[in-house]
């Protein structure tokens, strides 16, 4: 595939994607969901540039071939250190370099970045202005509506037009404000309310901007909806983690393809031979089977798979796989009659 085809792949891939999720959307997370869809973009978990520049490199970036399409999220607010942490990710050859402006966690707060650069739409253009000179691929940006007792309708339209020219064409738009003291990360996912006609508005305001949408979407049909009322791309967080082949089992139609055509069984099978290799290397079977709870998400016995899994897992082996595996094989035999 040329370099101008494998851009193009990148940039249809937007078109659905899951969430970067701390502590869940690793490597191994993310070659599972790999295997259940071909097109989907996947990310990493947030990345900060220091960790980049001082840190263990080849544990935080590596990944393996087949997660392509694949973005790097980075998380900071000092333009030097960013645009050096993507002249590093550069050897990894991902597809996309994302910056991180909707995190609103004590961690990234005290770090003067995430979610609290929503206040300061200046500095974030100095940042992608930096990432992008030493980036050959996309340098996007994934942001909340606004913070605190900011009016989303004033600060965002700034915010994206500012960011915009810097030379950043692509925002993924969490739909709803994130409450920097008061709230904890999961009541920031929950409890403020959603704006989807705040973010479909910023589309039509912005025409040429690239704009996704995020927060609160939990079925593919409504992702298929949201595209059809015009947005670029929409992308899919938590529900894909929880339910992850009702969710991407079918994605890749969003793309006009067939996609894999694949049963949870068969993933199952497929992650098996993946998990035996890991394990073979020194891997640890719950460094898989964690992210794979949700595989048969509203499926006979579905609740053995997640019990055996949870309770053996840590110090298990196939075997424990296996017997999981069999008995929703069991429970699908037994509702077939």
């Amino acid at each position: 595939m040329t370099d101008v085809a494998v851009k193009n792949a990148a940039l249809e891939a937007r078109r659905l994607s899951v969430a970067p999720m701390m502590d869940w959307t690793d490597r191994n997370c993310r070659l599972f969901h790999r295997e259940i869809s071909r097109h989907s973009l996947l990310y990493t978990e947030m990345v900060t540039a220091p960790a980049v520049i001082n840190g263990k490199r080849n544990l935080l970036l590596d990944y393996h071939e087949a997660e392509h399409p694949i973005a790097l999220q980075l998380g900071g607010s000092d333009p030097r250190e960013l645009g050096e942490a993507v002249r590093i990710a550069g050897d990894w050859g991902y597809d996309e370099i994302n910056l991180n402006c909707g995190c609103p966690s004590d961690r990234v707060q005290s770090g003067a970045f995430g979610a609290v650069l929503m206040k300061t739409p200046d500095l974030v253009a100095d940042c992608v202005a930096a990432m992008r000179a030493q980036s050959d691929v996309a340098v996007t940006v994934k942001c909340r509506i606004g913070v605190d007792d900011q009016e989303p309708r004033d600060i965002l339209p700034r915010f994206l037009e500012t960011v915009a020219a810097a030379g950043v064409n692509r925002f993924t738009i969490h739909a709803r404000k994130a409450w920097l003291q008061g709230l904890s990360p999961k009541d920031n996912r929950e409890i403020p309310p959603l704006d989807y006609e705040l973010v479909k508005d910023m589309k039509a305001e912005f025409p040429h901007l690239d704009l996704s949408i995020n927060g609160g979407v939990a079925t593919l049909d409504a992702a298929k909806e949201l595209l059809a009322q015009g947005m670029d791309g929409v992308m899919i967080g938590r529900a894909a983690y929880h339910e992850p082949f009702n969710i991407l089992g079918e994605a890749d139609a969003v793309f006009g393809v067939d996609g894999l055509a694949r049963d949870p069984f068969e993933i199952a099978d497929i992650m098996r031979a993946h998990i035996a290799r890991h394990m073979e290397r020194g891997g640890k079977l719950h460094q898989f089977t964690r992210h794979m709870l949700g595989l048969f998400h509203g499926r006979p016995n579905a609740r053995q798979w997640k019990r055996i899994l949870s309770e053996r897992a840590s110090g298990g082996d196939l075997s424990d796989y296996d017997a999981a595996l069999q008995a929703v094989r069991l429970g699908a035999q037994a509702a077939e009659g």
